[in-house]
């Protein structure tokens, strides 16, 4: 993969700088609802993209073919693009792409996992059925496991490569009454992922005993699975830490960098390396991925930045390697590992206790941003809501829109969990690039609901 980027690199023209990158995407995906299998999907694929730097501007091209002349025109299209956004803008911000820097070796990648064996997905779908069917309910959900491998070549001397795997499971149980219950799970290798035990925990959601209970909107202490706390910090990590955001005016963060923005037990970092994660080496752009804190003790700690948005941010600022793509992302540079570090709580029913009457949250559905600076969103508790009662939960509660800072649940946060698991949507409706958040469950004093 690196001599077929360093043939594509070999077919630019003259230009201020070029870097290619050559992906291959090996993928299996199933599909399940209402206990049975509706859909099997395989993917094998290879991109090769060109990116062209031209007075500062960039201009991409991707090709699936890998032959001379497939590269070559791939090439003269990065080219004139490049040469139009010059012609059109005048000199461009990028400033070229980085220099070679040691990439440190991770543990992202299980041999297993890459067979991509399908008797592993249907096993799997087969255990979350038996339990649906002992639970008298219907199981719907994905299995997902793939092998993606990466390679750099620029002409500023980079050149790097790696494969990580990743494999996702989610399991949505209904009940004969409608009632739903989810879990989920993400991880480097296919065998951590146990979808029986996935639809043992959504069944016992769907499964809750009582009729629901219904609450008037208003502010209410809530207890957060990590499903819902992922979706959380996911949009912190899009309105508070992304590079370009920040370089823009637009961060919440923008002018609070060392001051305290959240509750003293919140600790949150960009942790590529840590236990659990999902793992690389670089960004988009072959920078090396390193631990960056951004949330320390309560205090606003960072940013993430890529190559365009430390240009743009100036005063010394330079990449910490979050490039989503060469040249820079529209959705900008936002972290792709965040991390929280849990508390001292031993699990969510112990964050339960000193609720009087609350919400015991399993995750957010169809979450959106309101206003960015302010990092409030606003989202449907859905699969599993539950009453807080007398520092239990006691029954099934009607879903509630949570229109409420980011920022200001973290800064009325009580405790968290000790233990933490990687969450991830899982979802790809295109070029595979899985991530995650390492996150605890959460309690919160007060959380606002709208609707």
């Amino acid at each position: 993969m690196l001599d077929l980027a360093e043939q594509a690199l070999g077919c630019v023209p003259a230009c201020d700088g070029a870097q290619a990158t050559v992906t291959t995407e090996r993928s299996l995906l199933l599909r399940f609802a209402r206990s049975r299998p509706t859909q099997a999907t395989g993917i094998d694929d290879l991109s090769v993209q060109v990116t062209v730097l031209r007075d500062g501007h960039i201009g991409s091209a991707t090709t699936n073919g890998g032959d001379r002349e497939a590269l070559a025109a791939c090439a003269r299209a990065a080219a004139e693009r490049a040469q139009a956004a010059a012609r059109a803008g005048g000199t461009g911000a990028y400033p070229g792409f980085p220099l070679p820097a040691p990439v440190r070796s991770n543990d992202g990648h299980d041999a297993d996992t890459a067979r991509l064996d399908p008797a592993a997905g249907g096993s799997a779908l087969e255990a979350a059925f038996a339990v649906a069917a002992a639970r008298g309910v219907e199981a719907h959900g994905v299995w997902s496991a793939a092998e993606v491998e990466t390679a750099i070549s620029s002409t500023a001397g980079l050149c790097a490569s790696e494969r990580v795997t990743d494999a996702f499971g989610k399991v949505t149980c209904f009940a004969p009454g409608g009632r739903s219950g989810y879990a989920s799970a993400a991880a480097v290798a296919a065998r951590a992922l146990d979808l029986g035990a996935l639809a043992e925990r959504a069944a016992a959601k769907a499964m809750m005993a009582g009729a629901p209970a219904r609450l008037a909107p208003g502010e209410y202490p809530v207890v957060m699975e990590a499903a819902a706390v992922g979706e959380l910090l996911t949009w912190l990590g899009y309105t508070a830490f992304d590079g370009l955001g920040f370089a823009e005016g637009r961060s919440a963060l923008d002018g609070r960098l060392g001051r305290r923005v959240s509750a003293p037990s919140i600790n949150i970092s960009d942790s590529p390396r840590y236990p659990g994660t999902l793992p690389r080496g670089f960004d988009a752009e072959g920078v090396p991925k390193r631990p960056l804190p951004l949330i320390q003790d309560g205090v606003a700690a960072g940013v993430t930045h890529d190559t365009r948005s430390a240009a743009l941010a100036g005063g010394g600022a330079s990449s910490t390697g979050h490039a989503l793509a060469p040249g820079g992302s529209p959705w900008g540079a936002p972290p792709t590992n965040l991390v929280m570090v849990g508390g001292g709580a031993g699990d969510e029913a112990e964050l339960c206790r000193p609720v009087e009457r609350g919400l015991y949250v399993t995750r957010l559905w169809y979450t959106n941003a309101v206003r960015e600076k302010e990092t409030l969103i606003t989202g449907v508790t859905r699969d599993g809501t539950a009453l807080i009662e007398h520092g239990e939960v006691t029954r099934p509660l009607e879903d509630l829109r949570l229109t409420d800072s980011v920022l200001g649940i973290l800064e009325r946060a009580e405790a968290l969990t000790a233990r933490t698991e990687l969450t991830s949507e899982g979802e790809f409706y295109g070029r595979r690039f899985a991530t995650g958040v390492v996150c605890p469950g959460l309690r919160c004093a007060s959380v606002r609901f709208t609707a």
